[in-house]
């Protein structure tokens, strides 16, 4: 029976070399990365020709991109919005060269602003966005960011119920919800409808430090378990940040871990810790 998930993953936290992240995600038998930076640089800060060095190489490994891992919607929303909108033009026509309809964004950090107060900005934006999606033929996934308008789960519907559809959709963070004070089923029964793409990490409500899939407050195995049994078909994306996890020293200390970077370990616990949670869904 075919899995109901495809995974991916952020491989910039395996390491910054690109040939190494490549490496890593191939031993692993993942299939795809969501490309956020590659030797030392973002993604979006690529010029067509040198993303397209990229794309030989993802191409050379057989790993395909999930997603643009993009900073879009990643500024205050009183910042100047008319230079972000031409690196967002940038950005989807990188998401063209790479072969994915899907760009990650955000939907701007409030700075100090009530989130009333900032909302009729926040959606003008972000329709701006939308529209020039749906003219491209390429698809936004909202992530939940701390500190952004839609952190929490009733701002985040907010933004699906005005403006989801076929260019506009939902990724699930289960950390950052965690990381609000925000209740990850509550969360989840909200925004099911509306949810395309799923970012895997955990993390422990009473200081919000990140774990491994399954060991925090994110409800990961319920939710996985509850999107498999409603029909979601699309991609798990690890986004361990576990590199200041303590066990690692622990795991560091394996033989057959000695040769790994910290950001490898912690990449690799990420992968191994979600796959006993899908062994036991599945």
């Amino acid at each position: 029976m075919k899995p109901f998930y495809t995974l991916s993953g952020f491989a910039d936290e395996i390491d910054s070399d690109f040939d190494r992240q490549l490496a890593v995600v191939g031993r692993l038998g993942i299939g795809a990365i969501e490309l956020r930076g590659a030797y030392g640089k973002s993604v979006v800060s690529n010029t067509l020709d040198e993303a397209a060095e990229l794309k030989k190489k993802l191409d050379a490994a057989g790993i395909r991109v999930s997603a643009i891992g993009s900073p879009i919607g990643k500024i205050g929303i009183t910042d100047e919005f008319e230079p972000h909108f031409e690196v967002f033009r940038h950005t989807v026509e990188l998401a063209k060269l790479f072969e994915t309809p899907y760009i990650r964004i955000f939907s701007f950090y409030l700075q100090n602003q009530a989130p009333e107060a900032a909302r009729e900005e926040v959606l003008a934006r972000l329709l701006r966005l939308r529209e020039y999606a749906k003219d491209q033929g390429v698809v936004l996934l909202h992530e939940n960011e701390k500190g952004i308008y839609g952190d929490n789960a009733q701002r985040c519907l907010d933004l699906m119920e005005q403006l989801y559809g076929d260019n506009f959709k939902c990724t699930f963070d289960f950390a950052n919800f965690v990381q609000c004070g925000q209740d990850t089923l509550q969360a989840y029964e909200m925004l099911k409808p509306y949810i395309a793409y799923i970012h895997i990490k955990d993390a422990v409500m009473s200081d919000g430090h990140v774990v491994p899939a399954g060991e925090g407050d994110g409800n990961v195995e319920a939710i996985l378990k509850s999107l498999k049994d409603s029909g979601f078909r699309g991609y798990l994306s690890l986004e361990p940040h576990l590199a200041e996890f303590e066990g690692l020293k622990n795991l560091e200390a394996d033989p057959a871990k000695r040769s790994m970077t910290n950001q490898e370990v912690a990449f690799v616990l990420a992968c191994e810790s979600l796959r006993k949670i899908l062994a036991r869904i599945e």
